[in-house]
C-alpha cells in the first residue's frame, strides 16, 4: 500500500520545468488575477467613499441606504443566471465575462452623470451591479476549468489574493485623488472608468478562452440549468449558501457601525475597508491550501464563525481603539475563508460543461439573500437603532453557522 501511495504521489507531482505540478498556478488563473487586480482597483475607488456620501453627503437614513445597499449586492442575481447560461450556452466564457466587464466600466462615469440625485445613483449601481454578475460566473468558472480539481482552494485563493491586492490599493488610489483633486468625486469617478478600461483590455489581450472538448460546443438549454439542482449535494450547498448569506451583514453596514461606534473622522473612512482587505489578501492563498487540505466546507464555515466574532466585538462594551483593528481582521478573515472557497467547494460538483451555469446558480441565491439582509439589516437599525440591529445579526448568523456545520459534509473525493 505505501509503495502504491508512492506511485501515486509522484505521478501527482510530476516535474515540469523544475517544478512541482500541484505546486503551478496555471497561467490562465494568473492572467484572471491580474484582470480581477486592475477592476477591482477601479470598483474600491468607489465604493469606498460610496457609504460615507451617500449618509453623510445626502443625508440618506439608515433604511434608505439599505434599500440601495441591498440594490448594489443583489441586482447581480438574476444576471448571474443571464451570464451563466450564456456563456454555457456558446461556450464562450470569455466573451461573456468581457461583457460583464466593459458594462461596469461604462458605468463609471455614469456615476459622475448621476450627480446628488439617489434614484440615478440606484439605477446606475444596479447596472454596475449588473456587469459584476455577467461576469462573475463565466469567470469562476475560467479558474475552475484551467485548474486541476485538487487545486482549486489554491487557484482560487491566488485569484482572490490578486483580487484584494486591488481591493487595498483602490481606496488609498481614491484618497489620493480626491486629495489631488481637492476633494472632487467627479474626479474619482473619471479615474475609476480608466482603469475598468484597462481591465478589459488586459482581459481581450491575456486571458485564454476555454472550449468544450468537440468539434461542436453543446447546446445547453435553459432547463439544464435549473435541472442541476437535482444534484443532491450541490442542492444542499446552494441551499446552506443562501441561508448564510441570509444573515450575514453587508459590508458597508460593517463600516458605517465601526465609525459611529469608534467615532472614526470622515476624512479616514475610506481607509477602514484596508483592514478587511489586507487580512483577506494575506490570507486567501494560505486558507485556499488549507482547504484542501481539510475540506473546503470546514474552512468555509469556520470563516463564518470569524465573523460572528467580529460582529461581538463591535456590538460588545468594549471600546478600545485594538478592538476595532481586531473586528476588521476578523473580517477580513471571514472573506478569505469564504469568497474564494464556495466556488471551490461547488465547482467539482458540477459537470463541466455547466460550470458557469451551476456557479450562477449558486451566486444568485446568495446576492438574492444578501439582498434581503441588507434591508433587513437597515429596517431594524432604523426602527430599534445600531445595536439591536447587530445583535440580532450576530445571534442569526450564529445560529445557521452551527445547524450548517451539523449537516454531513459533501465534500468530493479526490
Amino acid at each position: 500500500m505505501y509503495l502504491a501511495n508512492s506511485r501515486a504521489a509522484d505521478q501527482a507531482t510530476r516535474r515540469v520545468g523544475g517544478t512541482p505540478r500541484w505546486h503551478r498556478v496555471p497561467g490562465n488563473v494568473l492572467a484572471l488575477g491580474v484582470v480581477s487586480l486592475v477592476t477591482d482597483i477601479s470598483a474600491e475607488m468607489v465604493t469606498a467613499i460610496l457609504p460615507l456620501y451617500l449618509v453623510l453627503g445626502l443625508g440618506l437614513n439608515p433604511l434608505q441606504f439599505g434599500l440601495l445597499d441591498g440594490l448594489y449586492a443583489g441586482s447581480t442575481a438574476l444576471l448571474r443566471l443571464v451570464g451563466g447560461h450564456a456563456a454555457d450556452r456558446w461556450q464562450r466564457l470569455k466573451a461573456v465575462a468581457g461583457i460583464g466587464y466593459g458594462l461596469s466600466a461604462i458605468c463609471k462615469l455614469g456615476l459622475l452623470a448621476a450627480g446628488s440625485s439617489v434614484a440615478a445613483i440606484g439605477a446606475v449601481l444596479a447596472v454596475d451591479r449588473a456587469g459584476k454578475g455577467i461576469r462573475t460566473a463565466p469567470r469562476d468558472a475560467l479558474i475552475s476549468l484551467s485548474s486541476e480539481p485538487e487545486t482549486l482552494g489554491r487557484s482560487f485563493g491566488v485569484h482572490r489574493a490578486l483580487d484584494t491586492f486591488g481591493a487595498f490599493l483602490g481606496p488609498l488610489v481614491a484618497v489620493g485623488v480626491l486629495w489631488a483633486s481637492l476633494g472632487d468625486y467627479g474626479a474619482v469617478f473619471v479615474a475609476s472608468f480608466c482603469l475598468a478600461g484597462c481591465g478589459v483590455l488586459l482581459l481581450v489581450l491575456l486571458v485564454k478562452d476555454h472550449r468544450q472538448r468537440g468539434d461542436r460546443p453543446t447546446v445547453v438549454p435553459l432547463r439544464t440549468m435549473v435541472g442541476l439542482l437535482r444534484i443532491q449535494s450541490f442542492r444542499r450547498c446552494c441551499g446552506w449558501a443562501a441561508a448564510l448569506g441570509l444573515v450575514t451583514i453587508t459590508d458597508s453596514f460593517v463600516y458605517l457601525a465601526l465609525q459611529r461606534r469608534w467615532e472614526i473622522e470622515s476624512t479616514w473612512f475610506p481607509l477602514l475597508a484596508l483592514g478587511t482587505t489586507g487580512i483577506f489578501l494575506l490570507l486567501a492563498v494560505p486558507l485556499g491550501r488549507l482547504a484542501d487540505r481539510v475540506g473546503r466546507w470546514r474552512v468555509f464555515l469556520a470563516g463564518h464563525a470569524a465573523l460572528v466574532l467580529a460582529l461581538l466585538l463591535i456590538c460588545g462594551p468594549a471600546t478600545s481603539n485594538w478592538i476595532a483593528v481586531v473586528a476588521l481582521a476578523l473580517h477580513g478573515c471571514f472573506y478569505a475563508a469564504t469568497d474564494g472557497v464556495l466556488p471551490a467547494t461547488a465547482g467539482p460538483l458540477l459537470p463541466e460543461q455547466l460550470r458557469a451555469s451551476g456557479l450562477a446558480l449558486l451566486q444568485t441565491g446568495q446576492a438574492l439573500a444578501r439582498m434581503v439582509s441588507a434591508v433587513l439589516v437597515g429596517l431594524v437599525w432604523t426602527v430599534w437603532d445600531l445595536r439591536p440591529a447587530l445583535i440580532a445579526t450576530t445571534v442569526a448568523l450564529l445560529l445557521v453557522t452551527v445547524a450548517a456545520a451539523a449537516t454531513k459534509p459533501w465534500e468530493v473525493k479526490r
